[in-house]
């Protein structure tokens, strides 16, 4: 059986990566139109449903043009399927976020209201961790909205976000929070395509799953606040490739100082980090890091403890009391509904588990590279988000991407079969 998975895999690889990559963005294009279509018809939210029905048609179209460049011009490859991407990111990006923060009544996904709301908090000084259960009742709640929306269940450093629209004071607009997030992360992203050395085919694949397909558009047009974090991570890895060890520290605390979904990935990079001469610099980078989390959280930390640790610990967990509307039907969240105690089991089970094995694992081999080392996160951040009571199918575009890195950081990312999938391989004009 094993065998026959692996010999089914290889062959399906080997199909793909005889593609030409104009065919291969076509099927992806294709895929995501279909996706587009079925969020458009069958999501709850509707700020995602309304994304479905705005880029069914951008990808639609992309699909069919990519599929007719690519039989009719073989030269240039990249130069094209740069240009139909950047097109297709303003039908699927630019203009459904228009549409979202310009109508009269704007949906968005809750964490959109929670930044702002958390920002105006602290543009007059004032402390985010406000809401926390007690005796079996919400102390300090928000009113107007619902219950879970009076927790921040972030670090202090994500209210940056918000901020332009606490001192707008404009319920919606070119300030609104989404706003503020997408340019952020078009800017990284950016900016990490310029450094990167890498050939322009694997940083447009980068770029396609970090923002043209639904693994981004979705989250980028309805306010998605994990996409800077994958983009300051992105920029972090960019600058460790070129050595700038201390740089990398400071974009690594923004990213710790901001959402505890960073933190994993600090970790992993710690493990293998590397000066310009080749010896471990995982001291400096801990010092960089900490040093902004310390300066970002402490304050806070100390002036609401137990507010603090309700809203950055406990409710992302499941652990607050309150529902979350982060509640997929995946694992964690299914098995809590069936037996209601096991939410306060799941959680520390898996994570003494999971980091047992780990110990084992390293203490046998060490991590010797940034593409082994990613490649594990990749696993481990699904573990977490299969397992936890209260999260998001969304969370997936992390080890998604962290998997896609992995290759791309690797010192021959062609060596292995399954690193065609993810990186472009250049094919011969004819």
């Amino acid at each position: 059986m094993a065998q026959r998975i692996s010999s089914t895999r290889t062959a399906l690889v080997q199909w793909w990566s005889d593609l030409p990559p104009g065919t291969r963005d076509a099927i992806l294009y294709g895929v995501s139109a279909v996706f587009a279509v079925f969020m458009g018809a069958f999501s709850s939210a509707l700020a995602q449903s309304r994304w479905g029905w705005i880029a069914a048609g951008p990808f639609a179209v992309a699909a069919l043009v990519a599929l007719f460049a690519s039989r009719i011009r073989r030269a240039d490859q990249v130069a094209w399927r740069a240009v139909l991407a950047v097109a297709l990111t303003f039908g699927v990006v630019v203009a459904p976020l228009v549409v979202e923060v310009a109508t009269r009544e704007p949906v968005g996904q809750p964490e959109v209201w929670v930044i702002e709301r958390s920002a105006m908090y602290v543009w007059h000084l004032e402390s985010p961790y406000r809401s926390y259960f007690s005796s079996g009742h919400l102390v300090n709640p928000t009113q107007g909205v619902p219950r879970y929306e009076s927790f921040f269940p972030y670090f202090p450093l994500m209210s940056v976000f918000g901020v332009p629209s606490a001192v707008d004071h404009r319920v919606s607009g070119p300030t609104d929070a989404r706003v503020v997030m997408s340019l952020c992360t078009m800017f990284l992203l950016g900016l990490s395509l310029l450094l990167l050395r890498a050939p322009p085919s694997t940083k447009l694949r980068i770029a396609q799953v970090l923002v043209v397909l639904p693994t981004g558009s979705v989250f980028l047009a309805t306010g998605g606040d994990d996409m800077p974090i994958l983009a300051l991570c992105l920029f972090a890895l960019v600058l460790l490739q070129r050595r700038q060890t201390w740089a990398t520290g400071v974009v690594m605390g923004i990213a710790a100082a901001m959402k505890l979904t960073a933190w994993p990935f600090v970790l992993s990079v710690l493990l293998v980090a590397r000066d310009r001469d080749g010896r471990r610099s995982w001291g400096r980078l801990s010092l960089a890091t900490g040093a902004i989390v310390l300066l970002a959280v402490t304050p806070f930390a100390l002036h609401s403890t137990h507010a603090f640790i309700a809203n950055v610990l406990e409710f992302p967990l499941g652990l607050a009391g309150i529902h979350s509307p982060a509640a997929s039907p995946l694992p964690g969240h299914l098995l809590t509904n069936w037996y209601p105690p096991l939410r306060h089991v799941i959680t520390p089970v898996t994570f003494v588990v999971g980091g047992t094995y780990l110990a084992m694992r390293f203490r046998r081999h060490w991590p010797d590279s940034l593409s082994e080392s990613l490649r594990i996160l990749a696993v481990v951040m699904t573990v977490i988000i299969c397992t936890a009571t209260a999260t998001r199918v969304g969370y997936v575009v992390y080890p998604l991407n962290f998997w896609l890195w992995s290759w791309v950081f690797s010192e021959d990312p062609s060596s292995s079969d399954e690193g065609v999938v993810l990186v472009e391989t250049q094919v011969p004009s004819r």
